[in-house]
């Protein structure tokens, strides 16, 4: 079996009987179940949630994607090995610390695979809630160019690229386009303040004004407690992007929870220790492949140039990534995930069989 075969890149055609088209995002695909195996699984499998809640199956693929683009590797490598598989190990990694240690759950209910998550439907809070404990990226570029004012918070003069901030900041952008919000513009992913927020909470799907503060407590101690841990390993934990969401338990009680992915390469900027303090930045997240095609292409304008998300697109679809980029992603994925986890990462042979069968045999959903 060759090395593209063991790439899950495709991930919206699994039979699984739904009752909604498959969305598909950059590199997870949902699938609706129906009401009835919806209400079945919540019985057999004694999930604490509403009885009538909706369930999805949530497959993560090993596609990688950068600049808003999805990016493909020659000899038909359409995605990174174990690149999905150490996502997945390292959310739920974290998520279950947060979960130990009394902070809030997450939408997921089960892992039938290390591909597949079985979450519940959660009514999404429309923010990136973003964290930044060091000035680097897309911030320090903005610093340079004068801005001291970051979502309505003043940032002192005198800093220098990758410095520790004198604290953690939240600087939160819009999810989705949201409209009628004075002062917002209506753009997707458009930077906001906490004023923003709690002038117009109801706009941003929280239930209450109570909940903005719940949700700041929230990202501080999941932030710290990611970075605590990631301290012990000697790596730094430098900003990172958490999503939240309201779901309702079986007793019918809305709780606040976290969604999405929580603290993974894919979502943050993880900086190896050592180097760091010899001054030099080892990115061990995806900002590091990010870096690679700025230097691997001749015009990196193109890949930082909104306005040439034409050319961007066609960039990534006509132009093959040698093998031994994808491999050296691979590699940091993998590194990561298990040093995180204390766990060595077993790739599938041929993870799309293994997920039919799962589904099939033990959870119903196959025909």
């Amino acid at each position: 079996m060759s090395l593209a075969d063991k790439v899950l890149a495709v991930n919206n055609d699994l039979p699984i009987r739904t009752q909604r088209p498959v969305h598909s995002g950059k590199v997870r695909s949902v699938y609706w179940l129906t009401d009835a195996d919806s209400q079945r699984l919540i019985r057999e499998r004694g999930y604490d949630v509403a009885a009538d809640a909706p369930l999805a199956i949530m497959v993560i693929s090993d596609r990688i994607s950068a600049f808003d683009c999805i990016w493909h590797g020659e000899g038909g490598m359409n995605g990174v090995p174990g690149k999905g598989a150490a996502l997945n190990a390292i959310s739920n990694h974290w998520f279950k610390l947060f979960r130990e240690q009394g902070l809030a759950d997450s939408h997921i209910l089960e892992i039938p695979h290390p591909f597949v998550w079985i979450v519940q439907k959660a009514r999404p809070v429309m923010i990136e809630a973003i964290c930044r404990q060091y000035i680097t990226g897309s911030m320090w570029r903005a610093y340079t160019k004068g801005e001291r004012e970051f979502c309505g918070i003043q940032i002192a003069e005198g800093l220098e690229k990758d410095q520790k901030l004198p604290e953690l900041l939240i600087t939160p952008s819009t999810k989705g386009i949201l409209k009628g919000i004075l002062g917002v513009p209506e753009v997707d992913d458009v930077n906001i303040t906490r004023a923003n927020i709690d002038d117009n909470f109801a706009a941003f799907h929280f239930t209450s004004s109570d909940d903005i503060d719940r949700y700041e407590k929230l990202l501080k101690e999941g932030f710290d407690v990611i970075s605590d841990e990631l301290a012990k390993l000697d790596q730094v934990f430098v900003d990172t992007k958490f999503e939240f969401g309201y779901v309702t338990d079986a007793k019918g009680q809305e709780k606040l929870i976290y969604m999405d992915e929580v603290g993974t390469p894919d979502s943050s900027r993880i900086w190896d220790g050592p180097s760091y303090r010899e001054g030099k930045v080892v990115e061990n997240s995806k900002e590091g492949f990010r870096q690679l095609l700025l230097n691997h292409f001749p015009d990196p304008d193109i890949l930082l140039n909104k306005s040439r998300m034409d050319e961007r697109q066609a960039l990534a679809k006509d132009n093959a990534l040698p093998e031994s980029v994808l491999m050296e992603v691979s590699r940091t994925y993998l590194d990561i995930a298990e040093k995180i986890t204390g766990k060595k990462l077993v790739l599938a042979d041929n993870p799309k069989a293994e997920i039919i069968e799962i589904l099939r045999d033990q959870f119903g959903l196959i025909d």
